[in-house]
C-alpha cells in the first residue's frame, strides 16, 4: 500500500500514511472542506412521509 497523499511507502506507525506530516495534510484538508461527503437530498414531498406544512389530506 502506498500513502495517498504523496505515494511513498506506508510507514506502520502513520499507516495509511509514510509519515505523519501526510497525515496532517490529509487531516488539514478534511478540516478545510477539500474533502467532503456528497449528500443525496429527498424530494420535499416524498412518498414515504406527508407533507410539513399540516397533518394529511382525507379523501373520501
Amino acid at each position: 500500500m502506498s500513502c495517498p497523499i504523496c505515494a511513498k511507502p506506508t510507514d506502520d506507525k502513520y499507516r495509511p500514511f509514510c509519515s505523519k506530516r501526510c497525515a496532517d495534510l490529509d487531516l488539514g484538508k478534511w478540516l478545510s472542506g477539500a474533502y467532503a461527503v456528497p449528500l443525496e437530498e429527498e424530494d420535499e414531498f416524498s412518498d414515504s412521509q406527508p407533507p410539513v406544512d399540516g397533518p394529511p389530506r382525507r379523501t373520501h
